[in-house]
This record gives structure tokens, sequence and C-alpha cells, in this order.
């Protein structure tokens, strides 16, 4: 018994003087601050990244300013100046000129089933508008002479290029050039050095900046475009022109696309407004991640960021997850009751008739 009790007074000793050397070990140790806390996290690349712009994307060199987002919450924000035009590449072509016109000639267009590629507009798309949209209605271009109605002035492409198209200006073909725009037109966007997350997902206005430069916009009026039996061509990377936004894209298609990435992740497009990057749609396999309503998802080298749709959804991003300033310029987005999506049935939704000749 007594070398029983012994051993146990042993066996609390050891174990005081264990304990004791713990926790002098602990009092010792260095705290962390909260970098060292988040080492772990110091490959995630949050926030936008100037230097992935392409040369040109901007007309002033960008800059760090205080800001206030729509939430009130007081931060630093980029401040992005551009020309409005994509950075190392002349937009186009958008309307073909004549029927027999090829896919060369012409640019691109929704597909009537609001997914998957764009499609081309040939001189051929053209003449069977009216079968491809189930309406004898359509007719931009005269039989006589196989010319294409497209508005070849910048008077015509402001009359058209609107939700309420002017009679005189439905039956055409959209097309509008950098030219039409005023001498000093600029576009400036307000992004957050550093995405702060929103209480509650914002709808899409401007859908962001893509790295030439060019705005990301947000799904474009199709039921007033087609009801106006007009076409808004697209160049062959899913974007187009207008007076108030300059060039900007509705699809991405790769154009603005960074090379690939080392980890096979989809390429980086450009970024949104709350300063998350975009990324296209697939990886390097061909796969898509399982993404949220803003069609966003995260991982351990990029943080929260967005992956863009398919071209013909007429959407880049579902939503914005992340709080963002808004810019003096900005421009305000769909026109108020058009959704931007493409009727169900690609059908026009009002009955028109083509122009005199």
């Amino acid at each position: 018994m007594q070398l029983l009790n012994r051993i146990n007074k042993g066996l609390l000793l050891c174990t005081s003087v264990l304990t004791l050397v713990v926790l002098q070990g602990c009092e010792n140790a260095p705290k962390l601050d909260d970098s060292q806390l988040n080492a772990g996290k110091a490959n995630i690349q949050a926030g936008l990244d100037i230097s992935l712009f392409k040369d040109g994307a901007f007309i002033l060199p960008p800059k760090i300013v205080d800001c206030e987002t729509t939430a009130r919450t007081k931060t630093t924000c980029y401040e992005l100046k551009t020309s409005g035009a994509p950075a190392m590449r002349e937009p186009g072509p958008f309307c073909p000129r004549n029927t027999s016109d090829g896919a060369d000639v012409g640019g691109a267009w929704f597909d009537k089933s609001g997914s998957g590629d764009l499609i081309d507009i040939t001189g051929e798309f053209i003449v069977n508008l009216s079968r491809y949209y189930d309406d004898p209605n359509w007719m931009l271009y005269d039989p006589k002479t196989n010319k294409i109605r497209y508005t070849d002035t910048k008077a015509s492409c402001l009359g058209a290029a609107k939700p309420d198209v002017e009679e005189q200006y439905k039956q055409n073909c959209i097309e509008c050039l950098m030219s039409y725009l005023d001498d000093d037109f600029s576009r400036t966007y307000l992004i957050p050095t550093t995405p702060i997350k929103a209480e509650e997902a914002q709808r899409v206005r401007t859908v962001g900046i893509a790295l030439d430069g060019a705005e990301l916009s947000g799904s474009a009026p199709v039921d007033a475009i087609l009801g106006s039996y007009t076409i808004a061509a697209f160049d062959d990377c899913g974007g187009h022109i207008n007076v108030h936004q300059g060039y900007h894209y509705h699809s991405t298609t790769g154009c603005t696309d960074t090379v690939t990435t080392d980890d096979g992740h989809a390429p980086l497009v450009g970024y949104a407004p709350d300063g998350y990057g975009i990324y296209a749609m697939e990886d390097a396999l061909g796969k898509e991640e399982s993404l949220d309503e803003c069609r966003g998802s995260t991982d351990e080298v990029r943080g929260y960021h967005y992956h863009a749709a398919s071209p013909s959804e007429n959407m880049i991003i579902g939503c914005i997850s992340g709080e963002t300033v808004r810019s003096a310029d900005e421009h305000a987005g769909p026109p108020p009751g058009a959704d931007g999506r493409p009727p169900r049935d690609g059908r026009p939704p009002k009955a028109g008739k083509p122009p005199r000749d």
C-alpha cells in the first residue's frame, strides 16, 4: 500500500511539472497578429490586379481614391478611366451588307434558345429571319437588290439603338461606330480595392470592366429589340457600340481572356464592380464549377469570384455579391420593363411591318 502511494505521488509530481512546462511555454510564445493568423490565406488573390489589364486599357493612370459604397461603407477604390473602346483591337464587323455575305463579313447575335454560343449574322441568316423567329413580318433586306438594311449614319444609329425605336428605323440591322461618340467621351469606374461581401446580393446594372477596358454590360433588352424588328448586331467578341456606353460586351467569347492559369482554372475575363474577378465559364477541361445564384464560387487561390454564363444567355453574371460604389457616369442598365432575357419562343412580342421603299 505504501509503495502504491509513493507511485501515485510520483505520477502527480510528474504531471504537475509537465503542466508547468506547457503553461510556461504558452506564456512565453510570441503572440500572432492578424497577418500571421491569416498566413494560410496569403495565396488568395483578393481584389483587382491592375497589371493584368491590357496595354491601352486606360486613358489615365489608375489611382486609388477614398470612396463610399452604396451600403455606406467607407473604403478605398481604384479609379479607372477608359475611352469606351476595347484596347488593342478595332470593334466589328457587325452587319452584313448583302444577302450573299458570309460569316466573315457579319457579326453575331443571340441564339434563340437562350443558351450556347452566339450565331453568325450572315446574309442567309438575315433572309431567313421570318423562318427563324416564325414571324412573316421580318424583312431586313430589299428582295430586289438583295441589299441588307442597316443603320449607316449616326442619326439612324441614334434612332434605332434604343428601346423605343423610331418607326423609320425599324426593320434594320443596327450598327453603330466609335466615331459617333462625343470627342471627349470617357468612362470612369470606381471599384473597391478590397472586395466587401454584401449582406444581400444586388441586381446587375453594369457587370464590370473587361481586361481590355471595355464595359461588361448587363442584359440587352432583347424583347424591345426584336419587337422593333431589329437585330442589335454584336461582333464576334460579343460586344457592340452605343453612344452612351461606347463599346460594351453582352457576352464573353474569349476575346478578353487571359492565358490559361497554372492550375487549369478558367481564364480571367475582367472584374465586377465589387472587385471580385469574373472568369470564363469553363476550365481547361471544359468543366463548369458549382455556382451560387450570382454565378459565384470560392477556391483557395482566387477566393470568391464569378464565372460568366454562356454567350447566348444574355447575362454575364446573375447578380452582384459584394458592395459597390456608383460612378457618376454609371449606365443605368436595361430600360424599365426590359428584363433582357430572350423571349421564350424567340418571337417578337408585337407585330410590325417593313418600311416602305
